[in-house]
């Protein structure tokens, strides 16, 4: 019938249409995705997964009319290995919207240049659908390039599996004295990052306290606050190599929730990690985080995401944010992408802070309670307590000649009184760094081992004083004399090096 005719011509012109538009996209044909560079399938989002790609170019520099090779290739041998189709541009790293320069090919038969923001050449993109493994092409920098420039990247391995803008190297202009503040990764606005707000409309940590990381390098930074279902952090700090927080159920590194801003070259890679012990943090393979963006400025590292407040089950290692935790700061050198331990003793907050509770101002030290009172106990104990007892005996002998106490001279009784408690001080100060550290700590260097050095020695001066031999005693002078000298020599040659490291490692620590 005519109506059964009409309806089969409606059915194949949309056919040819569909057919067409997806034939088009398989050749490569994406002008229409130029500006936000999102595949044009409209049937799924894009994939949060580590995007398994490098980009390299061959220049970190240049000027005007320079030719810089881009290289786009597979990262990982895991799962499949190519990739069909692929969007390359080059943006002003000030302003990700305005593209910049154009193009050359090397490989015409797997790319082609598109015309983008009414600049030919200004892209390229795939001839057709057929597997990949690396693609490579010259980007030509224009006689009015920006200080800097990004390429970013959109590869396709399907219809359904794709990651869009794809953040790669920046390159920078000659001569161009530029800071790395205008270097932005996925940012719609170049946002500040301030203390304002911290106790009001957001919990914040900092170090020095109450700093503020807008006018303050030295000042390292964490907040956070509860946006619908998830969770929005900044995270700021003046290092060589990466800023990290971690999030605890206690005091203690091990079995934590750990997120990195790690520097590469003229980039900052966010990450999220795990560690099961004081062992070196275990990346994860899931990408959890969402609007990434990240700032490099005069060696501060600043960055900034949100994560879900609930994950799905399969993320083992990841804590709901619902919770309270113990908040950790860390910021080290980090080499080729791969973290190096901590500058310093890292930051831990006071108390358990709850993620998306009320916004609180927080704070922190950076030497636990049980450490400060390890170097309490023996700075009383090496610097005051000994000392006054050795004084005691060597000084005050001839007074109070006619008085005892319980039976002994007064001299004597307050040199025992005060040599018993330098042992007993030191004692409890050597156990204490045991307890924190849950055993033997293989990266304190010396200072352990002198540690143990000074403790054999304390317990062996009272051993010492039992066979020491009576006043009166024939053999008293010299049997005391030798043995108080090498008491003494190894003594104070265990104090010497003790406190040179004593004070090396704990100076900083105690101030905090």
């Amino acid at each position: 019938s005519f109506q059964v005719l009409m309806n089969m011509r409606i059915v194949l012109l949309l056919l040819s249409v569909c057919s067409e538009t997806v034939f088009c996209f398989s050749r490569g044909k994406v002008e229409v995705a130029c500006g936000d560079m999102t595949p044009q399938h409209g049937v799924s989002d894009p994939s949060t997964k580590d995007p398994p790609f490098n980009i390299i170019a061959d220049k970190s520099q240049f000027s005007p009319g320079d030719e810089i090779k881009v290289t786009l290739s597979m990262a990982s041998s895991e799962g499949k290995h190519y990739f069909k189709g692929f969007l390359i541009e080059a943006r002003n790293a000030g302003d990700l919207n305005e593209i910049v320069g154009s193009f050359k090919l090397i490989s015409p038969d797997i790319s082609q240049l598109l015309k983008c923001d009414n600049k030919e050449g200004s892209a390229v993109s795939h001839t057709s659908d057929s597997h990949k493994t690396e693609v490579q092409v010259i980007w030509v920098a224009p006689s009015d390039s920006p200080s800097s420039v990004q390429f970013l990247v959109t590869v396709a391995r399907g219809y359904k599996e794709f990651w869009v803008k794809i953040p790669g190297p920046v390159v920078s202009q000659n001569g161009i004295q530029t800071t790395t503040s205008t270097i932005l990764s996925r940012l719609v606005s170049q946002t500040i990052f301030t203390s304002e707000g911290c106790g009001s409309s957001k919990s914040c940590l900092r170090d020095p306290e109450g700093c503020d990381p807008q006018n303050d390098t030295a000042c390292h930074f964490l907040s956070f606050s509860a946006l619908g279902s998830s969770v929005m952090f900044e995270l700021s700090g003046s290092a060589e190599g990466y800023v990290s927080f971690a999030l605890s159920q206690d005091k203690w590194m091990g079995n934590d929730d750990v997120y990195l801003c790690i520097r590469d070259t003229n980039r900052v890679d966010i990450k999220a990690a795990y560690v099961s012990g004081r062992t070196h943090p275990i990346i994860s393979s899931q990408n959890i985080l969402k609007d990434t963006a990240w700032r490099l400025s005069d060696g501060v590292i600043q960055c900034s995401f949100r994560r879900d407040i609930h994950l799905p089950p399969e993320n083992l290692n990841r804590f709901n944010l619902d919770q309270k935790y113990y908040l950790f700061m860390a910021h080290g050198r980090a080499e080729d992408g791969r973290t190096h331990r901590h500058d310093r003793q890292p930051l831990i907050s006071t108390y358990r802070a709850a993620i998306t509770g009320p916004p609180e101002d927080l704070t922190g030290s950076r030497s636990p309670l049980l450490i400060k009172y390890h170097g309490a106990f023996m700075l009383i104990a090496w610097t005051s307590t000994v000392s006054a007892g050795v004084i005691m005996a060597r000084y005050f002998k001839p007074d109070w000649p006619e008085r005892n106490i319980l039976g002994q001279k007064v001299w004597f009784q307050l040199h025992r009184m005060l040599m018993t408690i330098t042992v007993l001080l030191t004692l409890v100060g050597f156990v204490l760094p045991f307890m924190y550290r849950g055993g033997w700590s293989k990266r304190a260097g010396i200072h352990p081992y002198l540690g143990c050095v000074v403790m054999a020695l304390a317990v062996i001066q009272p051993v010492m004083a039992l066979f020491r031999p009576a006043p009166d005693h024939i053999h008293n002078t010299a049997v005391q004399n030798e043995l108080l000298a090498y008491n003494a020599i190894f003594t104070m040659y265990c104090i010497l090096f003790s406190n040179q490291f004593f004070s090396v490692y704990y100076t900083s620590n105690m101030l905090h």
